[in-house]
């Protein structure tokens, strides 16, 4: 899995990127959690207000900074997800 924290490295981003390794940590699971600065890239995503989180590819969130447990979920989800569609 991968997962990707869009912003220009703000507090409130730096936050959502601890926030989204500790759910990481707390699901057990294999994924990379990078950080996308640049605004060329963070714009392709059709992001609008950051910090946002992007996983596997599709924006999940934006704007916003999540809890551990809003986190968890969102990442909870594209797994159940990916198992239904065989991803």
């Amino acid at each position: 899995m991968e997962i990707k924290i869009l912003g220009p490295g703000c507090m409130n981003c730096q936050t959502l990127a601890k926030r989204t390794e500790e759910a990481v940590k707390n699901l057990s699971i294999d994924a990379t959690v990078t950080k996308v600065t640049e605004y060329d890239d963070i714009l392709k995503y059709g992001i609008l207000r950051t910090p946002g989180i992007v996983i596997n590819e599709k924006l999940v969130s934006s704007g916003r900074v999540l809890t551990v447990d809003e986190i968890t979920t969102l990442i909870t989800n594209v797994l159940i997800e990916e198992e239904k569609t065989g991803k």
